[in-house]
């Protein structure tokens, strides 16, 4: 329970590291960024924020291996001392107009850094935390590892209506924006004094010392496969975590990132109405996650993934057309939390179910890169393209396109099988 609520704890700080740059882009995009329209500053801040997730997979392959080999603990370690370095980047970085070209350069900089963290937190995250939950309660604990990340993107959201209570508009474009990133690194520097603390998986000491037993009997036969073309060996496995992962992650991003831009750029509430709005919903989706992860424990992970798939194919055009037409703040919220409900179809069970999918030594890469390169393509660009749609003045493709992947993951789920009946896999 100590290790699971010290990795939890960690991967929410992590989160809300990675959330603090897309809930404050409002503020600090005139700062690196100072021509063009608010639409095409936004998009400027969300290309570097879709180009951080480019370094997910470069992350996910990177910790992955190294948790498969040294260990679930070691990888978390490593993963949330990035995140602070990149934090404390963005905070120290001067504007636009005092180093021109130089500060949008290190904020890139800092969000690849952050990047490579995040990337690698997901895979061993989720890896550990399904690793160190029972049998019979697995999904529910599992879903901590999404109530964590979306715990973060709160917990950004708070600290952003807090400061729009505190500060004035000016004063949070010009300084205040700075406070959440120094806020986000000395919360990692605590989350990484948790992580000290933290014991191992009991799946990975017995691989590990499964392996030490074949080293001293294996003297002098062929090498084992590297880590990667032992990947290779489970072709099924990873293309169902792509599969899994590319409507649930577009959706998912779609209706938390986005949506609170969305709010104040189509549908024509203020920063701070957007922002509050965007925070109840989140706190009602928090609630949302363990919910689903313990049905997944009674009726199997593939009727709550099904539940998904099907919500989000046919509702997310009819939702998003609302949502665009509404005034009332009441009822946009009321629409995103019916969206985040269905999302959470995918989000609280997906890390058990891509962990049920892999033996333990190659869990944490197997879990992690496919998933990142996925959330690189889709998810990572979801704010990129919506905005690029509404620049053109074809905004409701970007409804459809959402659509779109959406069944193709629901054509997955239709054709994967259960992974909870796999009752032994962890302890591989």
């Amino acid at each position: 329970m100590r290790s699971i609520v010290s990795g939890s704890i960690g991967n929410l700080v992590e989160w809300y590291d990675w959330y603090a740059y897309s809930a404050f882009a409002l503020y600090f995009a005139p700062v690196f960024f100072p021509s063009g329209d608010t639409t095409a500053k936004l998009l400027n801040t969300a290309a570097i924020f879709a180009v951080g997730f480019l370094m997910r997979p470069l992350g996910a392959w990177l910790l992955g291996i190294y948790a498969d080999r040294h260990g679930r603990r070691a990888a978390l370690l490593l993963s949330v001392q990035l995140m602070a370095g990149g934090s404390l980047l963005i905070a120290a970085t001067p504007g636009y107009a005092r180093i021109g070209v130089a500060a949008p350069a290190l904020l890139l900089l800092a969000r690849l850094v952050q990047g490579i963290s995040v990337g690698g937190e997901y895979g061993t995250s989720a890896t550990y935390l399904s690793e160190m939950a029972g049998l019979k309660h697995r999904g529910f604990w599992s879903s901590f590892q999404y109530l964590t990340l979306m715990g973060g993107q709160l917990l950004a959201l708070l600290v952003q209506l807090g400061l729009q209570q505190l500060l004035t508009p000016a004063q949070l474009g010009d300084w205040g924006w700075r406070i959440p990133f120094v806020i986000g690194a000395l919360a990692a520097l605590g989350a990484l004094y948790l992580r000290t603390h933290m014991g191992e998986t009991a799946a990975f000491e017995q691989h590990r010392l499964g392996l030490a037993t074949a080293g001293a009997e294996a003297e002098g036969r062929a090498p084992s496969p590297s880590q990667m073309r032992a990947l290779m060996q489970h072709p099924k496995a990873v293309l169902t975590v792509v599969g899994l992962t590319l409507g649930g992650t577009l959706a998912f991003y779609t209706f938390t990132t986005y949506a609170q831009k969305f709010l104040v750029n189509t549908s024509g509430f203020s920063k701070e109405q957007a922002t509050l709005i965007s925070f109840g919903v989140m706190a009602v989706a928090l609630l949302f996650q363990p919910l689903l992860g313990a049905i997944s424990d009674k009726v199997g992970r593939r009727p709550v993934l099904l539940m998904f798939g099907i919500g989000a194919t046919l509702g997310t055009v009819p939702l998003l057309r609302l949502l665009a037409q509404t005034q009332d703040a009441w009822e946009a919220a009321g629409l995103l939390i019916a969206a985040l409900f269905v999302v959470s179809g995918y989000t609280s069970i997906s890390a058990v179910v891509k962990a049920e999918l892999f033996p333990t030594e190659i869990r944490a890469l197997g879990v992690g890169l496919p998933f990142a390169l996925t959330v690189a393509i889709f998810g990572g660009t979801a704010e990129y393209v919506a905005l690029y749609a509404k620049n053109q003045g074809v905004e409701e493709w970007f409804y459809w396109y959402v659509t779109g992947c959406a069944l193709l993951s629901l054509l997955v789920y239709w054709r994967m099988s259960e992974t909870r009946a796999e009752k032994g896999r962890m302890a591989e």
